[in-house]
């Protein structure tokens, strides 16, 4: 089953075969991001993102990304071109949204607590054992 343990010393499950309650790993997680299991083709991360913060506005040229809302209250903007977001959405617990490749994005916590989710990415996104504690960390790594 799952371990916690594990997580603290910055293990990713993947790419062996791996079975964990997901709605569990995604609300008990408080790491901003972190690799969970990372495959040749397939990435999940959780991630928690806190009162008043979000996820940043990003592009993945090459990469789908499937994301699972399991705790939270946002607001998802979309699309193609990097100032004109046609789609515009709030979100909550229990909302999926699937941003294909090459569009611009951006989760903002609108609510009261944190934002738990997973995130899929196809193919992988970060490297294997990505643990970002926080979403300056996040910025500061991934700019480099």
């Amino acid at each position: 089953m799952f371990n916690y343990t594990k997580i603290e010393n910055n293990n990713d499950f993947g790419p062996s075969p791996f079975v964990v309650n997901i709605d569990k790993a995604s609300s008990e997680n408080n790491f901003f991001r972190l690799a969970l299991w990372t495959g040749q083709n397939l990435q999940l991360t959780l991630m928690n993102i806190p009162v008043g913060g979000e996820i940043g506005l990003e592009i993945h040229p090459n990469v789908d990304q499937f994301l699972k809302i399991e705790e939270g209250y946002g607001l998802i903007i979309m699309e193609n071109k990097e100032n004109n977001f046609n789609i515009k959405e709030q979100v909550n617990s229990g909302f999926g949204i699937f941003i294909p490749a090459n569009t611009w994005h951006n989760l903002i916590n609108t609510g009261n607590r944190p934002i738990k989710l997973y995130s899929i990415y196809a193919p992988p996104n970060h490297p294997h054992g990505t643990v970002h504690a926080t979403k300056e960390i996040s910025d500061m790594i991934e700019k480099h």
